[in-house]
């Protein structure tokens, strides 16, 4: 097998425990907050925590990504949220035996009655349910989810700049494909697993205790293989760029990690891509309420749960789909390929929704239909992989929702899905040491400010179209009432499922004009960086030979466009040309390098 090959199976076999680790938690809810003893809104507030930290910490990802071998950085990731995993494993039995106020009172084994009107009178259990017990529990597992977060945080950039550099512009949108493929894979294992099992016991041992163990041990595993098995092009033995390269301060390379951000920054793909990411991920954060919305209509919990995978399923397969499409329309339209299929699945996804949403009726019995739409929606709408935003999920049990293992295949929506045409659009506007810090910078951005759609999601449903929270207990709510609110969650998630749609669409519009010229601005960058260390090597007498042919052939140039151009190369700038003389100095490189090579 070659090496490259074995370096992204050994990243697809990462990037599949990666999401089954983050699946794990919202799977197991109800056995996690019976054992802490907190309310779902703290249990949301976990992933929600770790979901901050892990945004928080892409800067630092990128810088590892950047200047270290990215192999060792995803096995690092790997082994820091299998730890915190293990932890989570142990929280409860470990906290139990943590001291306490209430320990110190020696009150924990004691019913204290909190008045002594016994018409009013309550007691409750010190142990179970003391406020500082409960928050010194909360806090400890919101500390091994931080640390979670900051292992899956730091594996992400690497893992999508390594696929980058291991393929070429002919397969690149296939290797991302089968990442999401593989990715969305871990997620089912991750989440459907933590579901199936977490009502068993094993030995004495509760059955989400078992599937955390589980994943860590597995996490583990395969940190050990990418360590040792998964090669760095840019580290590799055959590589002697990566040798020369002289050691720097840690202050200069952070220095030169905050340029390289600013120069990203700066790019306008990358703007234009990341403001398509912020409106895509409403609609995913929409589609967290799917599950509410079957179950309002009628279907049982197993049609639900049936549907839903249907829908991830679709959505596997269509990523991979749009990534082999992205690269035959790549080749055959070099300079709207890429841009003209994402319009067309962020498009597609509007009438799709209107069917779905607004067009089947509410009949528990159509479960054919509604599960062929659905394959048709998450099918189409999975090309372009909008950036997915994962917090709608605590929001969701927040309305009420009842609804235990289709809420474990929501959080599967939420998932990240790697993205098919910008991760290859990313790997062509940016140098190749680049690579990293534009991922990064892409997942912290998005990230970050697609925080704030599903609190949209939220008042639209309830404040908007009139879905209305029952108070009395679940088993008593009318069958009428229910239907009201699918419908009005209906309109809801039409709502917020098709303007951001057609906002994501519109946006990708401007790549038509800045992508081909930042594309070509990077070739060009990368063609004179090569040149320059050709120049600068005096290791082969071939090369000394090169140079002062080069400088032979340039003695006919003008002597201010000459100098010009030893000026870029003295200083190791960036080539930021002007557009009147890009297209000549391009042409310019080009014929001088064509004369090295006769």
């Amino acid at each position: 097998m070659k090496q490259e090959t074995l370096t992204l199976l050994l990243v697809n076999l990462a990037g599949i425990m990666e999401r089954a680790d983050e699946s794990l938690l919202p799977g197991v809810y109800k056995e996690v907050g019976a054992a802490l003893h907190t309310d779902p809104t703290g249990l949301g507030s976990l992933t929600l925590f770790r979901s901050i930290v892990q945004s928080s910490c892409y800067p630092l990802a990128a810088y590892l990504a950047v200047h270290h071998n990215r192999a060792h950085v995803i096995a690092l990731g790997a082994f820091l949220w299998a730890a915190a995993t293990f932890l989570v494993a142990i929280s409860s039995t470990f906290f139990e035996k943590n001291s306490c106020i209430c320990e110190m009172l020696g009150c924990l084994d004691y019913y204290w009655p909190i008045t002594t009107t016994p018409a009013i009178d309550f007691r409750f259990n010190l142990r179970n349910d003391c406020p500082s017990s409960r928050y010194k529990k909360i806090m400890k597992v919101a500390v091994s989810r931080g640390l979670n977060g900051i292992g899956l945080a730091i594996v992400t950039p690497a893992i999508q700049s390594l696929v980058a550099d291991s393929t070429d512009e002919s397969n690149r949108g296939m290797a991302f494909g089968w990442l999401q493929l593989t990715g969305n894979f871990g997620s089912i294992i991750g989440g459907l697993s933590s579901v199936l099992i977490a009502s068993r016991t094993f030995m004495g041992i509760p059955g989400w205790r078992v599937a955390f163990h589980l994943v860590g041990i597995i996490s583990v595993i395969v940190g050990i293989m990418v360590r040792l098995f998964a090669d760095d092009p840019r580290f590799s033995d055959t590589n002697s760029r990566a040798k020369d390269q002289t050691p720097k301060s840690f202050i200069s390379e952070v220095k030169y990690l905050v340029k390289e951000a600013k120069s990203v920054i700066k790019i306008p793909s990358f703007q234009i891509i990341v403001a398509q990411g912020v409106s895509g991920s409403f609609p995913w954060s929409a589609l967290s309420f799917a599950p509410m919305w079957l179950e309002l209509n009628g279907f049982s919990h197993e049609k639900t749960a049936f549907l839903m995978t249907i829908f991830v399923v679709a959505g596997s397969l269509g990523g991979l789909f749009g990534g082999k499409m992205g690269d035959v329309l790549a080749k055959r339209f070099p300079n709207s390929g890429r841009i003209f299929l994402s319009q067309i699945s962020s498009g597609s996804a509007i009438p799709l929704a209107a069917v779905l949403l607004l067009v089947l009726r509410d009949d528990p019995s159509a479960t054919f239909i509604h599960g062929l739409v659905l394959f048709i929606m998450g099918f189409c709408i999975s090309w372009n992989g909008p950036a997915t935003n994962k917090y709608a999920f605590q929001l969701i049990i927040s309305l009420d929702f009842h609804v235990q293992l289709p809420a474990a295949f929501a959080f599967f929506i939420l998932e990240n899905y790697n993205q098919l045409i910008t991760c290859p659009i990313f790997a062509e506007i940016v140098p190749e040491k680049s690579r990293a810090s534009v991922y990064a910078l892409d997942r912290s951005f998005e990230s970050v400010l697609s925080s704030f759609a599903p609190p949209t999601v939220g008042i639209l449903a309830q404040h908007v179209y009139g879905y209305k929270s029952p108070k009395k207990s679940l088993d008593n709510v009318s069958v009428t009432t229910d239907r009201e609110n699918a419908a009005s969650l209906a309109k809801a998630l039409y709502t917020a499922i098709g303007v951001p749609m057609a906002l994501c669409c519109f946006i990708y519009t401007f790549l038509y004009c800045t992508y081909p010229r930042d594309r070509d601005r990077a070739r060009m960058t990368a063609l004179i960086e090569l040149e320059m260390q050709e120049i600068e090597s005096d290791d082969s007498p071939l090369r000394e030979e090169h140079s002062r042919l080069n400088i032979s052939e340039t003695n006919g140039l003008d002597r201010e466009e000459r100098t010009e151009i030893d000026i870029k190369y003295e200083n190791n700038e960036s080539t930021d040309l002007d557009d009147d003389d890009y297209e000549k100095a391009l042409l310019h490189r080009q014929l001088t390098l064509s004369n090295l090579a006769d």
